[in-house]
């Protein structure tokens, strides 16, 4: 074995024993279901199209609270909802239907009623048991944010209507002692929309020659605290003191941080100062820790798979990391899959959630971070360096071998030693 191919395996084993170790919660392989009122209305939906099992379900965002996992779907035929929750675990071994949430009354598709929640473009869960559900709206109706409380029978607390329609991407929790803001990014804008809880009152704040997308919050205790974003369709990762956007300075001046190796759509922090990256057309996540000099760290990766933007996820205060998988080949394996991973760090948000109870099967493309595993991987790093000096040694006497057979035959002599096989 050459000294570039022991490289390559030790570069190999770096990178598996650095990504983490999901475990598959469920899987829908072919088709996808919801909750339905009655068996007549789901009849309904499929004879008018309003419903399709077999249409392409994407989660673009993702929350945890309790015993449920709240999903932001991507608006397309034969999707009834956009808004929907799922249970942690299920006794059963059948994926379970997605219940649309808060109601399916909340989800009825005419386009001029703008009381209905229209898409679903950004999802985060406050400490006080809140759902905030960033709605992108449409032509005919305003953006909007829904303020759900999940203590209180999923009753609607506020909505915020803004000013502008469409273009929404994303939304992040910042909870002060002066109060609740989120911070809003939108498609292709220069700017980043504040929004204060307790005044109900949002306003912008420019960002020079910066296209605003994907967005995260640096946890509370590190100070001062930065908004994290990325540019528009680019490599760049920026960050601004949120100091500047509570203030309402009219302007803010975004800070360089780094260039990551692809375009991420999602960004996430947790409460250590981990952020993880999702990236448009890329089947991998990657993370850095925010508190050293920028440098990516392979997450997880999955092959197989094929879609612009393949992964949602969200953290608990257990120290869980949940994610789902999509598949947009035009013969996936399957349609969703729900995972899961213990990380050790927590969200900053959200209150706890129950752990899972049910059977769940790990999937091997990954492997933990243990001490047994370091051991073996270690054991095994040892032994194919030496198997690779034996057989080096092995090709030379080999070769010696040879040559003295050459050089007797050369001069008239019969080599009597036998060849080394």
């Amino acid at each position: 074995m050459s000294p570039f191919l022991v490289a390559i395996f030790l570069l190999g084993l770096s990178s598996l024993a650095t990504a983490a170790n999901f475990t598959q919660v469920y899987e829908w392989t072919e088709e996808f279901d919801y909750e339905w009122p009655s068996e007549e209305s789901r009849t309904e939906a499929l004879e008018d199209g309003t419903y399709d099992p077999k249409a392409r379900i994407k989660p673009l965002y993702m929350a945890a609270y309790g015993t449920r996992l709240f999903l932001g779907l991507l608006n397309g035929d034969g999707i009834p909802v956009t808004l929907g929750c799922l249970p942690t675990s299920s006794a059963s071994s059948a994926p379970p239907k997605l219940t649309p949430f808060p109601s399916w009354d909340m989800h009825h598709r005419r386009e001029g009623d703008c009381n209905k929640i229209k898409e679903v473009n950004g999802l985060e869960v406050d400490s006080a048991g809140r759902l905030w559900v960033l709605d992108r709206g449409n032509y005919f109706c305003k953006s909007k944010i829904w303020i759900i409380d999940l203590n209180n029978n999923n009753s609607i607390e506020l909505i915020h209507q803004f000013s502008f329609h469409d273009w929404m991407h994303d939304l992040v929790l910042d909870e002060t002692n002066d109060g609740t803001y989120a911070y809003i990014s939108r498609w292709k804008e220069r700017n980043i929309v504040v929004f204060s809880l307790e005044r109900n009152e949002s306003w912008i704040v420019k960002t020079p020659g910066i296209e605003v997308f994907s967005i995260a919050l640096s946890p509370k205790d590190h100070e001062p605290r930065q908004l994290y974003f990325g540019h528009y369709y680019s490599f760049d990762l920026y960050s601004i003191s949120v100091a500047a956007l509570r203030s309402g300075t009219g302007t803010a001046n975004p800070k360089l941080i780094g260039k990551w190796t692809a375009k991420p759509y999602r960004l996430m922090i947790d409460n250590h100062g981990t952020m993880y990256a999702a990236f448009l057309w890329e089947n991998y996540i990657l993370s850095w820790n925010t508190s050293e000099p920028f440098q990516e760290k392979r997450f997880d990766k999955v092959t197989g798979i094929f879609a612009n933007r393949q992964f949602a996820f969200s953290l608990d205060q257990n120290g869980t990391f949940w994610m789902t998988e999509t598949d947009a080949k035009k013969e996936p394996r399957y349609m969703l899959r729900l995972l899961k991973t213990a990380v050790g760090e927590k969200s900053f948000e959200a209150l706890p959630v129950a752990q899972a109870t049910s059977q769940l099967h790990k999937r091997s493309i990954q492997t933990e971070k243990s001490p047994f595993k370091v051991i073996l991987i270690c054991s095994v790093v040892f032994n194919l360096i030496l198997l690779g000096l034996i057989i080096l040694r092995k090709k030379r006497i080999t070769c010696e071998s040879d040559e003295m057979t050459v050089l007797y035959e050369n001069h008239g002599y019969v080599n009597l030693r036998p060849r080394f096989p």
